[in-house]
């Protein structure tokens, strides 16, 4: 999923929802087995390398693994593979798979997609994850030459890959289309025209994509038949149509035209009891992002202030933000890491249920004075003035940032949180550069493990856009992939600690997790909802009424 840097609510739910509407050619019978959908926004290239959003793209663009129920990763493109005994080597062989154009995909597909990814030129977002592949980081930085990149082709089905240190969740990125492969021969056939338009591309999935020119509404999933796994493919189309706005998706739902729309918190409201309700819940936060580097040296300085920052976590009641103003149901947020991401290998606890500590997300008045004035203190000022940075994309973003300027200005004595709503393009692009104060900020995770939340606020990472620097929350990052990235329980509890460690230093402030639900149509069976990663997975989905 695209990272939601600039957000809240509703941009969330816009940013990973990739289901519900359709052109309805075909109709959605179980004789045609075609599924209508609708996304709430344009695709904006097929190019794996470039995407910033794999939210169903992952059902025409394969890797060696794919993620099934309950986000376990199960083997794709690779009929088996096998790991050294340190955890630093991994070996894949390749199934007989195939190009949706019928051409053999080899080891050297790979080999070639992932030096393209980290070559700087590329210009990839997510080409970060590559870092601790052998001399990943480096090759990134421009420090070398992309074919020195720790992945090598033994023969012609069998990838080797060199890491930099053990990654306990190597299997699940593994399921990432990021980690695909690419032919060579398509890319440099179209060149700069590769992956801006549908049938500039060749696909390694489930399905094949048709109908997109690049800029257009619409479009369609169409089963491969050239699919390793083809035979178990049971939906022959999926249509997608772009259908922005919540109150014509539904409209569309009720009259029969799509099959599965999600819900807004207004609409929710009304259908919390129905029986074709789910929850599709993305693992996604919001969050409050400080600038710890503000140019401002004197916004600095309050930035910088431990206590101001627990007195304006403590002066939010998250209760009320969460239930009453924005509608959601869901759980109390515990820390960064959200409900549902990550369950401890040795209890099955949940993350979320581990790292809370210290009530440093509870509504409490009476402390969040205490700390307030311990900081103005400490600071030589009596009154604080800061301004919050959110997109006006969001439909929420007016109601959360009213509550937040309202509750800061009435519990905190002299406190102003002066608001600046900016179109959400911008937003980022001040966010990237560093000039804003806090922001309201959104995080999907891209797997499921704790650290793709919290490598953010780690030092020197690509998202740490305010510069967090704490040195025991980097200690205790650094140990979990270092030190005891073998002993999943040692790592467990140092990731833990580190996210106890961001709640008490209120590196960041937790606001809410977002949930989301949608309406399904009960002859729909078999979607496979993933709360982090490639979110759909149409491999086992078919229409039966």
């Amino acid at each position: 999923m695209k990272k939601l840097l600039v957000a809240s609510a509703m941009t969330a739910l816009a940013g990973v929802t990739l289901a519900a509407c359709g052109n309805n050619s075909g109709g959605n019978d179980a004789k045609t087995q075609t599924l209508n959908l609708a996304a709430t926004s344009q695709l904006s290239t097929l190019d794996i390398s470039t995407s910033t959003g794999y939210g169903s793209t992952g059902n025409a663009f394969s890797s060696f693994y794919k993620l099934g129920n309950d986000g376990k990763p199960t083997l794709d493109l690779a009929q088996s593979s096998k790991t050294s005994k340190d955890g630093k080597t991994w070996t894949f062989k390749l199934r007989d798979a195939k190009w949706s154009n019928g051409k053999e995909i080899t080891a050297n597909d790979f080999v070639y997609s992932w030096r393209r990814t980290v070559k700087p030129a590329t210009k990839a977002e997510y080409s970060y994850l590559f870092n601790d592949v052998e001399n990943g980081e480096a090759i990134t930085n421009g420090k070398m030459n992309p074919d020195k990149l720790g992945i090598k082709a033994l023969n012609k089905h069998t990838v080797q890959i060199k890491l930099t240190k053990p990654i306990a969740y190597f299997k699940t990125l593994m399921a990432y289309p990021l980690f695909g492969p690419q032919d060579q021969a398509i890319v440099n056939k179209y060149g700069d025209k590769y992956g801006t338009n549908a049938k500039y591309m060749v696909y390694s999935g489930p399905f094949s994509i048709e109908g997109w020119n690049g800029t257009n509404d619409t479009w369609s999933y169409v089963k491969n038949n050239n699919y390793w796994d083809a035979k178990d493919i049971k939906l022959k189309k999926i249509n997608y149509t772009v259908v922005a706005n919540p109150t014509t998706s539904l409209n569309l739902y009720n009259q029969g035209k799509i099959d599965v729309t999600a819900l807004s918190s207004e609409q929710l409201k009304n259908y919390k009891n129905n029986s074709e309700l789910h929850d599709y819940s993305y693992s996604m936060t919001t969050f409050l992002r400080y600038n710890f580097n503000d140019p401002d040296e004197q916004n600095r300085k309050i930035i910088n202030n431990k206590n101001i920052r627990k007195a304006i976590s403590l002066a939010i009641d998250r209760d009320q933000l969460n239930e009453s103003i924005l509608g959601f149901n869901t759980k109390k947020i515990t820390g960064f890491v959200p409900y549902g991401l990550a369950n401890d290998p040795k209890t099955g606890k949940d993350f979320a249920d581990q790292q809370g500590g210290k009530d440093s997300l509870a509504y409490n008045k009476k402390l969040a004075k205490h700390y307030y004035e311990k900081g103005l203190k400490e600071l030589g000022i009596k009154n604080v003035s800061l301004s919050l940075m959110a997109s006006t994309d969001d439909a929420n973003t007016p109601v959360a940032t009213q509550y937040l300027k309202a509750q800061l200005e009435s519990v905190l004595p002299g406190f102003t949180l002066n608001l600046r709503t900016i179109p959400g393009k911008l937003a980022n692009d001040n966010l990237t550069k560093g000039n804003f104060e806090i922001s309201l900020s959104s995080w999907g995770g891209d797997f499921k493990d704790p650290i793709t939340f919290l490598q953010i606020p780690e030092q020197n990472t690509p998202y740490n856009f305010g510069k967090y620097n704490d040195a025991k929350f980097n200690a205790l990052l650094k140990k979990a992939g270092t030190t005891d990235a073998n002993d999943a329980s040692k790592r467990w509890q140092n990731l833990i600690d580190a996210s106890k460690e961001l709640n008490d230093n209120q590196g960041i402030s937790p606001l809410y997790q977002v949930r989301t639900y949608y309406l399904q149509k009960s002859y729909v069976k078999d979607v496979i909802h993933n709360t982090a990663g490639p979110q759909w997975n149409y491999t086992k989905t078919f229409i039966k009424k």
